[in-house]
């Protein structure tokens, strides 16, 4: 039986190939329980991938012995041993949930790993105790009994992510969580992420945008074609000039009110 370690990630050798190529090639990689993070890299560059590796929607490609694959220190987990420990907010979570299902409904099918409640579900007083005090968290009760599908992208969001909460787990991934959004829902989003920090939840954060990036988020690690182009400390590797390198682009980083710019 393995024993959990101290890494909430830890990939060692992981490559995946599609089609003979290599979508993730030989990633090297450890990321503690206790860090905020950003994933950061352009389209096509295997961040979806590596969202996927590290949520258990894929397995890595057999390219020898050495590959190590492990989350919380094991290399196979159950859904509702996962529930405690890690919570996942992607888009395509949010296109599931379009359909005849509130607000509060939704956050109470983060007890189950479900899309909504069913009839096979049995929820507590206490699931609905817990429901409420996160919308209420998430500054969305009011909107507990409207339709998700009725909800702007937005308000769809923050209940997806009060969903993630639930359970309080201890790693939060949100996955381009702005994308769709509005400059105003964006402008909320990046309080909400705030927050969630300052609650004592981690925040692995992937996106290919620098406003997403919120003040607590400490490292970063950038992907570029299938590889880890960059892995460092904010001072050292957010910058203007290895940003430009990622982007294949002429860029200035900007910050101002903890809200960055790459122009």
């Amino acid at each position: 039986m393995e024993k959990p370690g101290n890494s909430f990630i830890e990939l060692k050798n992981v490559s995946v190939l599609r089609g003979g190529i290599k979508i993730l090639d030989n990633i090297n990689l450890n990321i503690n329980p206790n860090e905020n993070v950003a994933v950061i890299g352009p389209n096509g560059s295997g961040k979806s991938t590596f969202i996927k590796l590290i949520t258990g929607a894929l397995h890595p490609s057999y390219t020898g012995d050495d590959t190590v694959c492990r989350l919380f220190g094991n290399s196979k987990w159950n859904i509702s041993e996962l529930r405690g420990r890690l919570g996942i907010v992607t888009n395509e979570l949010q296109y599931d949930f379009h359909s005849d299902i509130t607000g509060f409904e939704t956050v109470l099918s983060g007890f189950f790993s479900s899309v909504g409640i069913s009839i096979n579900h049995t929820v507590t007083d206490e699931m609905k105790e817990k429901a409420v005090r996160m919308t209420d968290f998430m500054e969305i009760s009011a909107l507990n009994g409207r339709k998700i599908e009725t909800m702007s992208s937005g308000e769809a969001r923050r209940f997806l992510i009060a969903r993630a909460l639930v359970n309080e787990p201890e790693v939060l991934i949100l996955d381009e969580p702005s994308n769709s959004l509005d400059i105003s829902s964006a402008a909320k989003l990046h309080k909400t992420m705030r927050k969630i920090s300052s609650s004592g939840t981690k925040i692995i954060l992937v996106t290919h945008l620098a406003s997403d990036i919120i003040p607590e988020i400490g490292r970063f690690i950038f992907f570029k074609n299938g590889k880890i182009f960059a892995d460092g400390n904010r001072k050292d590797v957010f910058t203007g000039p290895v940003l430009s390198s990622l982007f294949d682009m002429d860029a200035e980083l900007s910050e101002k009110d903890g809200i960055c710019r790459l122009a």
